[in-house]
């Protein structure tokens, strides 16, 4: 998900090296039916930027998901929240 956001921020012009761009996740792994499964990710994005590309990442930010493989592979079975902060 991270390099697929990275992806589509780099076709806006907006660099994503590791100095203005990072990802704090978290889970939650959960009991069902007996069977233990992750349940639930949380990915908070962390973007340093300039205030005239802030439209421009939060573009990005709006449609990457449905660009990426992981997330679509896994959508429907796991619950992702995501957001992202930008300073």
């Amino acid at each position: 998900m991270m390099g697929t956001l990275a992806a589509a921020l780099a076709k806006r012009g907006i660099k994503s090296h590791e100095e203005v761009y990072r990802a704090e996740v978290t889970g939650d792994i959960e009991e069902v039916n007996g069977i233990l499964k992750i349940t639930r990710i949380r990915v908070n994005y962390l973007l340093k930027i300039s205030e005239e590309k802030k439209q421009d990442a939060q573009d990005a930010f709006a449609t990457y998901l449905s660009q990426c493989p992981a997330a679509q592979s896994v959508i429907g079975c796991i619950d992702i929240q995501h957001q992202l902060n930008i300073e």
